[in-house]
């Protein structure tokens, strides 16, 4: 029955996106997942997407899948590039991996207009300022 299944709760893994300067000296912005636990996580799919409104027009990116094979204890992957044009959308994280022999998963969205300059924080692990939740 439903109420057999036990669902863990994630807790200590975050996804942020990082503001930093590239090999060019240009800003560009990277999304990260950061794993604060100190147990390694295992099996990590992480699914990217974004979808709103702008101007009264629909819009949403196309999906991408993200295999990350093993994140360390107390440590961070960058999962992928993000460009300030889709700021204004939700930008949805789907992060699961498996720990202790049972599987976690998480949504993490970013709201629009929520990674901007004034929301951000020193990012742990990553020491570089941008936008994180846990």
């Amino acid at each position: 029955m439903k109420k057999d299944i036990e669902i863990p709760r994630m807790q200590d893994v975050g996804v942020a996106v990082v503001s930093e300067v590239n090999e060019e000296g240009l800003n560009e912005w990277n999304v990260y997942l950061i794993n604060l636990k100190k147990e390694q996580l295992k099996g990590v799919l992480v699914s990217s997407r974004g979808y709103g409104e702008i101007n009264n027009d629909i819009r949403k990116t196309s999906e991408l899948r993200h295999f990350l094979d093993e994140v360390n204890p107390k440590s961070f992957m960058k999962i992928e590039p993000i460009i300030e044009d889709v700021f204004m959308l939700n930008n949805e994280y789907w992060v699961s991996f498996f720990l202790e022999e049972k599987m976690y998963d998480k949504k993490f969205i970013f709201l629009p207009e929520t990674i901007r300059e004034e929301n951000l924080i020193r990012i742990p692990l990553i020491d570089k300022m941008g936008v994180m939740i846990l």
